[in-house]
């Protein structure tokens, strides 16, 4: 938990939800929650899917503490085919009903991936069942896109990127 001390955010509450093996949620969800709280004020807690030790686990299903999401003025979620347990899910749906805002970044168009569990299967990237406000799940209803699907070979393929010469001393080029 970071607590700011001033700005406008002061006495709002942004509760970031981080497990994504591929783009590092748990590393830049706390570096961005940090700089929420010392220059907005906002107080922001971030969590983490967790191991059977209590140890963070990229990727994960296991988020412990998602009931903070109750004093939430914002959930900030980053995460990929979750399959959370019952109460997990509750307390986002909670959340949800009662409107609360979203931001999802990247993979959380596909944040979960609950097959078989006919609570909440239709939370799933795919889902296609008799909810049809949910056809295509969380990522389609709440943020306005679902997964297709990688181009190219996931893990496999990469872009080649070339500085141009007369951009080199650009400040994004520079850090």
């Amino acid at each position: 938990v970071y607590k700011g001390e001033s700005g406008v955010g002061l006495g709002k509450n942004i509760v970031f939800i981080a497990t994504d093996h591929e783009y590092r949620g748990e590393e830049t969800l706390p570096a961005l929650a940090k700089i929420l709280a010392k220059n907005y004020g906002f107080t922001c807690t971030v969590i983490y899917a967790l191991d059977e030790n209590d140890y963070i686990l990229p990727g994960g299903s296991n988020i412990k503490g998602l009931e903070i999401l109750e004093k939430a003025d914002l959930m900030f979620i980053f995460t990929r085919f979750s399959d959370f347990p019952d109460q997990q899910m509750q307390n986002i749906d909670n959340y949800l009903k009662r409107g609360g805002a979203v931001v999802g970044l990247r993979t959380s168009t596909h944040a979960f991936n609950n097959k078989g569990n006919a609570n909440w299967e239709h939370y799933g990237w795919n889902y296609n069942g008799e909810k049809k406000e949910w056809k295509d799940g969380f990522g389609e209803l709440v943020l306005g896109e679902t997964w297709v699907s990688h181009y190219g070979t996931n893990h496999k393929q990469s872009s080649k990127i070339v500085i141009e010469e007369n951009q080199e001393s650009h400040p994004i080029m520079r850090g």
